[in-house]
């Protein structure tokens, strides 16, 4: 069953939250059982593995369905739209939002190899990239700093909430502050007094 399709009812429940527990589950240990994994879902392992019958078949749909989650929560942060800085914010947030599922595919060394199989370049990643190129040509984005780099930083301080969100260091709506604080001290470009 591909894992863009959507249902509804139980079914779509029960699915939805088997993926949702999965993403959580296997961004913290990546050696989780199915059964845990259940668990986590409140469903019994009988049950997850009518949905997906191996391990390998349930990664591929979360490592999938982590990817429209993220790619749904950037065109909802509308990061092209109003001043760099605004949408930098939004992104930030956007990204929390979905924060466990951004921590799995950031720590999965077989997202490029998704990505890739959806044909061509990763559109969140191109997204993100004509961001930091606008910030820079308006000014509000370090211009000397390689734009590889910033969306590398970018990533990271995004991880980074995540990671304190979800081990209870920091308040899920505290996170997007603190990430876009520390971000912008780095990345915002310098004034000359």
């Amino acid at each position: 069953m591909s894992s863009t399709i959507r249902e509804t009812g139980a079914r779509g429940r029960t699915r939805r939250a088997i993926l949702d527990a999965a993403a959580s589950v296997l961004s913290r240990r990546r050696d989780a059982t199915l059964a845990e994994i259940a668990a986590a879902a409140d469903v019994g392992r009988s049950t997850l593995q009518r949905y997906f019958p191996d391990r390998e078949e349930l990664v591929s749909a979360v490592v999938e369905d982590s990817l429209q989650r993220l790619d749904e929560a950037l065109q909802e942060a509308r990061i092209d739209e109003g001043p760099p800085l605004d949408a930098l914010r939004r992104l930030v947030t956007a990204m929390l939002d979905v924060g466990d599922h951004v921590l799995f595919l950031y720590g999965d060394p077989r997202i490029t190899d998704a990505i890739a199989a959806r044909g061509g370049p990763d559109p969140a990643a191109e997204e993100i990239k004509r961001l930091i190129r606008r910030g820079q040509a308006e000014g509000a984005v370090d211009p000397e700093v390689s734009g590889d780099w910033i969306e590398h930083v970018l990533w990271a301080h995004v991880s980074a909430g995540c990671t304190a969100v979800s081990r209870g260091k920091l308040p899920r709506h505290g996170a997007s502050a603190w990430v876009v604080r520390t971000l912008e001290n780095g990345i915002g470009a310098r004034t000359t007094p």
